[in-house]
């Protein structure tokens, strides 16, 4: 499913099944070795999923190991992304040389619990769900927006180490195209991160997920001869479903 949102110089892998935690390099197991049993799956999927999109890509085997926080330590010649939900774990991964961040995040296509909207959505984005809820119902756009929100966070942190409020970022989400547009409020951070300061990304519903990616290109300058096209934030078109 993840594949859908994703150029072609991007790999990854996703399952809706979770695999042994005996599948772990004894360096990762360790890393959850204390935490609860569903943990210890999705944890165990996740890196399993990492593994394989990483051997799509070229990489040789190695333990993905992780900082204090959680996030997941990339080869250097690397830029990826692990989400997972209840039932659903996915990796992206892409060559460092072409793409100059990454971030995917998956919900489950529920509701948000009362009170969450108001506490994660600008008052222009809670009216966009309304709208959007009127227009296009079905689909719940409150918890397409709060991924939107999560998917530029992964993105966001690892390349500039700086943390971000719900409020920090305006979400546009067209209904449509399946795309969504972030864009960066505080002055600060503009100014700091401009080559991130206004992105792209898309969505998808399937099998009761939500997901959404963000990938964006490194600079022409920058990157390996072989590639092609202007750096900037996107993935190919996808239906509504």
């Amino acid at each position: 499913m993840i594949e859908l949102l994703l150029p072609s110089h991007v790999r990854s892998f996703d399952s809706f099944e979770d695999v042994p935690f005996s599948s772990l390099y004894p360096e990762e197991a360790a890393l959850v070795r204390n935490s609860v049993e569903h943990r210890r799956r999705e944890f165990a999927t996740a890196r399993y999923c990492a593994h394989r999109a990483l051997a799509a890509l070229g990489v040789p085997p190695a333990p993905l190991l992780a900082t204090p926080r959680g996030t997941p330590l990339w080869p250097a010649s690397v830029r990826g992304s692990i989400t997972h939900a209840t039932g659903y774990r996915a990796a992206v991964v892409a060559d460092a040389s072409r793409v100059a961040a990454v971030g995917i995040d998956a919900e489950l296509d529920r509701p948000l619990p009362d009170g969450v909207l108001e506490s994660i959505a600008l008052p222009p984005e809670r009216a966009q769900v309304r709208r959007h809820t009127a227009l296009h119902p079905g689909i719940n756009w409150g918890k397409v927006l709060f991924s939107a929100k999560e998917c530029f966070y992964k993105a966001w942190f690892p390349q500039t180490s700086r943390e971000l409020e719900f409020e920090d970022a305006h979400i546009r989400i067209d209904p449509l195209a399946g795309t969504f547009s972030a864009r960066l409020l505080p002055p600060a951070l503009v100014s700091a991160e401009p080559e991130l300061s206004a992105v792209s990304g898309r969505w998808t519903v399937h099998d009761g997920v939500i997901v959404t990616a963000i990938v964006l290109d490194a600079p022409p300058s920058e990157r390996d001869p072989r590639a092609h096209g202007p750096g900037r934030l996107r993935a190919p078109a996808r239906s509504l479903s």
